[in-house]
């Protein structure tokens, strides 16, 4: 067994080649009574803009761990270190039939066929989009103005779907072997070491495509395949059990389906409660982004020059309580505003930001919960109805050609027209229009944001609004809806064989949120079926 400490600190400056010379002294010990140390986590202490720190949680094999712990007995940082195992059951008996097939290769769809794949059931993953190196020239154009918007081709569909592009961050309130298992994953596949054990870890938009790429090198090597340019258009369902999908590529047999679909596959989310999938509405997420100079955010959190050549580009995670709370949502510290369309004719907004953190830019959203009975209606897709409506509406205000609606967020704030026609800074790049912002969201939603914003800037000192722009509308931080599924089986009540995961579903809400899903459902498979004989990488 080995010994946990937890809360050691020390300031930014000093090397992690220092932390060996700590723990001696928390153990009470003599540094070379410690046979082996590693960091579990590591995050940032701001509360004091002068004197940051780094907190460490520690991993520590000692030559005699009872006596140590007998001695520190009363010390509430110092205990044994138990590891939750990851469960990795035995495959189960039952015939499978077919492959099964992951539906979507967004975080959830990815890492429930990358868990199938290494137990030797070669998965088939089918994605509507096209492959992630394809993917980012037709981005590249769009931004430029120099293509218009592709249907199946776009910031939310492709290969490692809305994930792909949309910062990165791996931030996740859940813990455990799974999201261990998950992280490993990514560092397998190219991600850096160091987000196993970082409170925020942030592989950026610029990495991602390689990730995505090496996930599915990884899985066909295994036996897998990928179908791209394939949607999932019909359901083929006989005595309340799957046999097969009809896509657009033609008809796939499938008794196991992990339906991995994302967020804003809307006319997906039509044709599945066409086929009698049971759908319940639920609460959402939606608001603005705003913009302000990255040098202004590093000023506020940063009380010495040296934190940011130490740090990078600073960051912040804020709330501000009320009728409705305000809170900052995937804020992007050195980034830029992207678009976050899938449907032609609307337009929403999304951010994100590089590994290096290197643009004069920082952005976030700022998001408010919608409840299911401020939808104004009890369909189940009521929800996806009233995104598209004010997505519709911000589509005209950017000349119906994706321009983004911009405001100074103090004219925002009080109520007034930005000057129109005047040159407003921003990080979007096909370009901006001066719009009046209350347009674009539920008047409810445009109220409560106007109430937190000068909550924050006071917190601030007036810092947060100064040379702060607005973009908007955000719509897609998180699904209207919620498919059900058996809490046991994981499966849709009624139709054996179908496992509903991720944001799309409504049961995550961000890229290890959604991973851990799917790995979960793939999973249950395993434990039922027996595997087809890929190249398994049993444990």
């Amino acid at each position: 067994m080995a010994v946990r400490i937890t809360n050691l600190r020390m300031p930014v400056e000093q090397p992690e080649t220092e932390l060996s010379k700590r723990i001696a002294r928390r153990l009470k010990l003599p540094e070379e009574a410690i046979l082996r140390w590693r960091i579990l986590r590591k995050s940032l202490d701001a509360r004091s803009r002068s004197d940051l720190k780094f907190v460490y949680s520690a991993i520590i094999d000692v030559q005699d761990e009872p006596a140590c712990l007998k001695r520190l007995a009363t010390a509430r940082d110092i205990a044994i270190y138990q590891p939750e195992s990851f469960d990795d059951p035995q495959p189960g008996q039952q015939s499978i039939g077919s492959r099964p097939v992951v539906v979507g290769s967004g975080p959830a769809g990815l890492l429930a066929g990358y868990y199938l794949a290494r137990r030797g059931y070669r998965p088939l993953i089918i994605e509507r989009g096209q492959p992630v190196k394809e993917r980012v020239p037709v981005l590249r154009a769009f931004d430029r103005h120099e293509a218009d918007h592709q249907n199946e081709n776009n910031y939310l569909f492709g290969e490692g779907g809305a994930g792909a592009f949309s910062d990165g961050k791996l931030t996740c309130r859940m813990s455990g072997a799974d999201v261990d298992w998950v992280l490993e994953a990514f560092v397998e596949c190219g991600g850096r070491p160091s987000i196993m054990v970082e409170h925020r870890p942030h592989l950026g938009s610029n990495k991602l495509p390689l990730i995505c790429r090496n996930f599915r090198r990884k899985i066909e090597a295994l036996g897998g395949e990928y179908k791209f340019g394939c949607r999932l258009e019909r359901l083929d369902v006989r005595d309340g059990a799957m046999i097969g999908l009809h896509t657009s590529s033609g008809f796939i047999a499938a008794t196991q389906v992990v339906l991995g679909i994302g967020h804003s596959a809307r006319d997906t989310y039509e044709m599945l409660h066409a086929a009698g999938i049971p759908f319940e509405q639920k609460a959402f997420q939606l608001g603005l982004r705003i913009e302000q100079p990255q040098s202004q955010v590093d000023d506020w959190k940063y009380g010495r020059d040296r934190y940011r050549e130490l740090l990078g580009a600073a960051d912040y995670s804020l709330v501000a309580k009320g009728q409705r709370d305000l809170y900052s949502f995937c804020m992007c510290a050195g980034g830029v505003a992207i678009p976050s369309i899938s449907e032609p004719n609307q337009f929403c907004t999304n951010g994100m930001s590089n590994s290096r953190h290197d643009t004069p830019f920082a952005n976030s959203g700022l998001m408010i919960t919608l409840q299911p009975e401020e939808f104004g209606s009890d369909h189940p897709l009521a929800g996806v109805a009233l995104q598209r409506r004010y997505e519709s509406i911000a589509f005209e205000l950017g000349r119906r050609d994706y321009l983004s609606p911009i405001q100074w967020a103090p004219d925002f704030v009080a109520g007034r027209s930005s000057p129109s026609g005047e040159r407003i800074p921003s990080s979007y790049q096909r370009g901006t229009v001066t719009a009046d912002l209350q347009a674009v969201l539920p008047p409810a939603v445009i109220q409560a944001i106007r109430a937190g914003l000068p909550i924050l800037d006071k917190r601030w000192k007036g810092r947060f609004l100064d040379n702060a722009t607005l973009i908007g509308p955000e719509m897609r931080g998180s699904a209207p809806v919620r498919i059900d599924r058996d809490p046991t089986t994981r499966q849709v009540p009624g139709l054996a064989g179908m496992y509903p995961v991720g944001e799309g579903a409504g049961y995550a809400g961000g890229i290890i949120s959604a991973a851990v899903d799917g790995l979960r459902s793939a999973r249950d498979i395993v434990r039922l079926f027996a595997p087809l004989g890929g190249l398994s990488m049993l444990p």
